[in-house]
């Protein structure tokens, strides 16, 4: 399975002489976040993998440990889950959009992923992009990542949410189920939206953060979270439904008026 490594970001680090703050910086973590990653004490979200390589000007499958033959470790995972599955590389093409030759040089570690590609085969495959990467992430690891990436620890951001530090760490440790009140509690601490502690996958969290501040603004209000909770008792029909009635009414632009 494909790990992270922070050996290798210090290594790439320091070849562009960039210190742990000025790093940090630029990828927008913070220092002590960036500090542990490179211990292999944590571990990173998608989203924090990209930042890096963007920063780092090099490819996200760099920031991966490699093999005994320098070859990198997804392929290995990707062709395994896809025979698990019963999926022939050509189907899973089919799937993906990604080109037969371009998944084969993958699986043969031939190529270093993008996060995109990844993002494309563990929907090809119907899992999360985490699985592909170190498994997929509990509420309790999200909680944690996120509130180290942005340089909280526990006291901090049971003040801010209006929660007890002991209840912070009873989640992460996944101790306790958090009722959605509880959730809707951190989200707006962490200013993310309730949908990213409930939904599965890291493809969500980008989604989130390309949204606009106004749009992140409006997930916080009562009434929009009302209607997200009824969203999820929708069957699949139900919501099926309620996107083609979006779509007619962008078609007819009365979503402009």
């Amino acid at each position: 399975m494909a790990m992270f490594s922070g050996a290798r970001v210090r290594k790439l680090r320091n070849e562009r002489n960039y210190s742990l703050v000025e790093l940090s910086q630029k990828a927008g973590i913070s220092t002590s976040f960036l500090s542990e990653l490179e211990r292999g004490n944590k571990r990173p979200s998608l989203s924090t993998i990209d930042k890096l390589a963007a920063v780092l000007n090099v490819p996200p499958g760099e920031l991966m440990e490699k093999g005994s033959g320098g070859e990198t470790n997804p392929g290995e995972r990707i062709r395994s889950l896809r025979r698990e599955k019963g999926c022939s590389l050509q189907e899973l093409s089919a799937l993906t959009g990604l080109s037969y030759s371009y998944l084969c040089g993958i699986e043969r570690g031939l190529v270093a992923p993008s996060i995109g590609s990844l993002r494309k085969v563990s929907a090809g495959l119907a899992i999360s992009p985490g699985e592909l990467l170190s498994g997929g992430l509990s509420l309790g690891d999200k909680v944690t990542g996120v509130r180290q990436e942005q340089g909280l620890n526990r006291s901090q951001l049971a003040r801010k949410a209006g929660l007890s530090p002991g209840m912070i760490g009873q989640l992460e440790k996944g101790q306790v189920q958090p009722s959605l009140q509880t959730i809707e509690k951190l989200a707006a601490a962490l200013n993310l939206s309730p949908c990213y502690f409930i939904a599965e996958g890291d493809g969500l969290e980008e989604l989130l953060h390309q949204l606009s501040p106004e749009v992140r603004t409006l997930l916080l209000e009562e009434k929009v979270q009302s209607l997200l909770r009824t969203l999820c008792q929708c069957t699949e029909k139900e919501f099926r439904l309620i996107l083609d009635f979006i779509g007619l009414l962008k078609q007819a632009n009365l979503c402009a008026q």
